[in-house]
């Protein structure tokens, strides 16, 4: 599995020296090559760290690294508390964390209390970009992935200080989601979203370039990519629609979207323009499922739009996972971001009278 973020130990790791007993601790080339690389990859940098926080922040910054750091944990408590906070804030699982640090207590103390994060000693350091797990697929996204996330702070913060209703603030973002289908330019990023998205994944199948292709080239099959902008910025592309479309019924063999935006509702909005589309054509709405550790919200969304594990002549029941059916209704536009999306219709090809299964 791809780590998503690493976690340093500040003194006697990323930089030499400790600083409450100096403060002329220095970085050295091989190391600032680490962050750079790793944060032209898509892989966020983070710091858990003993130290006094304003002090150990402004040297960072006068050693111009500050910028590369998200969510930084610099205080006196555990290096696991530490870790499992950041955890926490960037969405992700404990087994897409790598934590760094020169002391074996430490990070025996993070192991045995987050035994799925991946803990490295310092003399590793300079070495970790060659191994597998530093090594994910790397787009023009990923490289301003720091920046989607530190955007995303500042939209939080902004949130909790709003005093009005949620649905308020949602429309003040000016958000405006866009799907398309995908081309052959696409696909990195497609198959990104397979492999990294858990919470709002609906089957946790990975589906690799070479099959996203083979779809694209499908006149039965639609590739759909989802990206969202709003008053902050992009959030790049959010989310991924796999879809057959028969006659009788259209399966949604795969919706899985970004964690980043699991509260502005894309689920729903996205779910709601794919049924009011299936309901044209005199279709209905089947959805591939399949329970993981951590998609229960994936579940919870297409409950509350109204799919069941229903029965239908529409469609076979699977020999695994769970089909989700929807007898779908047209739906109205969403209130609280602009959806700009294709008419399927308009595009639609021969397709066989009943999806595959």
């Amino acid at each position: 599995m791809t780590v998503k973020c690493l976690i340093w130990d500040l003194d006697e790791t990323l930089w030499k020296g400790t600083l409450l007993e100096t403060e002329h601790v220095t970085v050295s080339d091989e190391i600032r090559r680490v962050i750079s690389e790793l944060d032209a990859r898509g892989i966020l940098n983070s710091v858990a760290s003993k130290n006094d926080h304003e002090h150990a922040w402004a040297r960072l910054r006068a050693l111009g690294l500050d910028r590369y750091f998200v969510v930084p944990e610099i205080g006196w408590g555990t290096k696991s508390a530490a870790v499992r906070r950041i955890a926490e804030r960037l969405g992700f699982a404990h087994h897409t964390v790598a934590f760094v640090d020169d002391q074996p207590a430490e990070r025996a103390e993070v192991a045995y209390h987050l035994p799925d994060v991946r803990c490295f000693p310092a003399e590793q350091a300079s070495a970790l970009p060659d191994l597998p797990e530093f090594q994910p697929v790397v787009t023009e996204e990923s490289r301003h992935r720091r920046e989607m996330y530190q955007a995303s702070f500042h939209r939080t913060a902004e949130r909790e200080g709003f005093t009005g209703p949620d649905e308020d603030f949602l429309r003040s973002l000016a958000m405006v989601l866009r799907v398309t289908r995908a081309a052959e330019p696409d696909l990195d990023r497609v198959e990104e979203l397979t492999l990294r998205t858990s919470q709002m994944n609906a089957t946790g199948v990975h589906y690799p370039k070479t099959v996203l292709r083979s779809l694209l080239a499908d006149t039965a099959h639609d590739v759909l990519i989802a990206s969202l902008t709003d008053r902050f910025g992009s959030h790049g592309s959010i989310a991924l629609m796999l879809l057959e479309r028969g006659l009788a019924a259209w399966r949604l063999k795969l919706l899985a979207a970004s964690c980043r935006v699991v509260s502005f509702g894309v689920g729903s909005v996205l779910l709601s323009w794919l049924g009011t589309q299936a309901a044209r054509a005199g279709a209905h709405l089947i959805a591939d499922f399949r329970r993981t550790e951590r998609n229960r919200m994936m579940a919870i969304t297409y409950r509350f739009m109204g799919f069941r594990p229903d029965s239908c002549t529409c469609h076979v029941p699977p020999t695994e996972g769970n089909l989700l059916h929807l007898i779908p209704a047209e739906g109205t536009p969403p209130s609280t971001m602009r959806l700009i999306a294709p008419d399927l219709l308009a595009h639609r090809t021969a397709c066989p009278g009943r999806t595959s299964i």
